[in-house]
């Protein structure tokens, strides 16, 4: 059993609903056990690792950008990442492959339906997966607040290419009360698995003044998991695990239905 996850300890903040040691330890001396979904990123040939939530795009970009000036403070190269990459915000062209959540009903019979596939296609700037809400400091209702941290299901949220501006003012929605998907640009999906099939790019780049003839020099398309970098070419494929594994914790869910006006647990 662990407590965090990536640097912006999302499972900290989801299970504990504040980034708090003593709390985490306050959880595990009280025994409070918590199961919690897991997602597997994998390729048709290989899994790559476990994880509780994925950004492919702006998230990961952002990301990227951050880890190549390690040797900046932490966070002022997080937030000249965050700047560099909104000033440069472009999309990526990518397929997406998706499996909507089938909750059987007890007097259906539905036999074929439930394993349809959807695919949406184009250019997006920010593609997130998420199995837990991720609550964190920037986004206290979480990055997905519409997914628990066990009901088997998979956040899918999709950005459409749309103007720097109306990027922002979702992104802003983050920090606030209101619904930061209330926009046209953005969809949400409720999933059990994900396939991202990047478009390989290739042409001349004038900015760069360069040939392209793949997502980079590496052949590589970043991704941001649970805070961590990860790098691939080929299809990612996420699919969720239901309370794959038991962690020290509650349900936040909870805590909020709660009167309780301490803020250590």
């Amino acid at each position: 059993m662990f407590a965090f996850a990536g640097t912006a300890n999302i499972l900290a903040h989801t299970l504990y609903g504040i980034k708090h040691a003593v709390t985490a330890t306050l959880h595990i001396v009280m025994g409070h056990i918590q199961p919690v979904d897991v997602c597997t990123f994998s390729t048709p040939s290989k899994l790559l690792r476990f994880g509780f939530s994925a950004m492919f795009g702006f998230g990961a970009r952002t990301l990227a950008l951050a880890e190549k000036h390690r040797w900046m403070p932490s966070n002022q190269r997080k937030d000249f990442a965050f700047i560099k990459t909104l000033a440069d915000l472009k999309p990526e062209e990518c397929e997406l492959s998706f499996l909507p959540l089938h909750i059987p009903q007890e007097d259906s019979h539905e036999n074929g339906s439930k394993d349809q596939w959807h695919k949406i296609q184009g250019h997006f700037l920010n593609v997130s997966i998420m199995a837990i809400p991720c609550l964190c400091s920037m986004a206290p209702r979480g990055l997905a607040p519409n997914t628990r941290l066990n009901n088997g299901s998979m956040a899918l949220i999709v950005v459409q290419n749309t103007s720097r501006t109306e990027f922002i003012k979702h992104l802003k929605r983050y920090a606030s009360i209101k619904n930061q998907f209330n926009f046209p640009f953005v969809e949400t999906y409720t999933v059990q698995e994900v396939k991202v099939q990047p478009r390989l790019k290739s042409g001349f780049d004038a900015k760069e003044n360069t040939y392209l003839n793949a997502a980079s020099a590496e052949g590589n398309y970043p991704w941001n998991i649970d805070g961590d970098l990860m790098k691939e070419a080929s299809e990612v494929h996420v699919r969720v695990h239901p309370q794959l594994i038991n962690l020290y914790g509650v349900n936040t869910d909870d805590l909020e239905c709660s009167q309780a006006t301490c803020n250590c647990i």
